[in-house]
């Protein structure tokens, strides 16, 4: 049933009503982590990094003395950052990262966070905790776990879909080249035995 009536829809200026309560939870969820990257980056951005500098940063300085290969740093990324090694550049160049050829394995890279980073986290952590903290300021601790278990909940959701789409596209993709084997076979007995020229 479609959502007549709603803040979001005011907010986002949709005349036009949202086909479900899902539908417009997804767009919700959608708008509020907008609205909170806007946000953080407009405080980020005032030290000369990015949100996803920002990000690969504090995965480095959680990781401690061990560093990080560079694809788990891509892995536990907010936003999956396709251009992981452009950002690493850039850190590297600012003196914020430093990376090494790992042994025995020279094929894997390790990334660590230097002095600098750390300095520049250390700067960002007072404001960032502020914004943080006023974000949810209008939820008390009971709302803040309910709202932390139903975002658990919506993102688990969408993965099973997404690993269902992959799944059916796959076998999609083994049904298209058993077809291809099949079409193959009927122009073989189209020549009556023949070989295929």
């Amino acid at each position: 049933m479609p959502i007549e009536s709603s803040a979001l829809r005011d907010e986002i200026k949709q005349t036009r009503p949202f086909h479900s309560a899902g539908h417009e939870g997804l767009v919700s969820i959608l708008r509020t982590a907008a609205v909170v990257q806007r946000s953080l980056s407009a405080v980020i951005e005032t030290h000369d990094i990015t949100f996803q500098q920002y990000n690969v940063l504090r995965i480095l300085r959680g990781a401690g003395d061990a560093g990080l290969p560079t694809l788990a740093i891509r892995d536990r990324m907010i936003d999956e950052a396709a251009g992981i090694t452009r950002l690493l550049d850039k850190l590297e160049a600012n003196g914020h990262v430093r990376r090494e050829r790992c042994t025995p394995d020279r094929r894997q890279v390790l990334c660590q966070i230097t002095p600098s980073g750390l300095a520049l986290l250390a700067a960002l952590d007072a404001p960032v905790h502020a914004l943080e903290d006023a974000g949810v300021a209008l939820l008390d601790g009971d709302h803040q776990r309910v709202v932390l278990e139903l975002l658990g909940a919506v993102r688990a959701g969408c993965r099973a879909h997404a690993d269902r789409a992959r799944a059916m596209g796959a076998d999609a993709e083994d049904a298209d080249t058993d077809g291809g084997a099949d079409d193959g076979a009927d122009q073989v007995v189209s020549r009556g035995g023949q070989p295929p020229r």
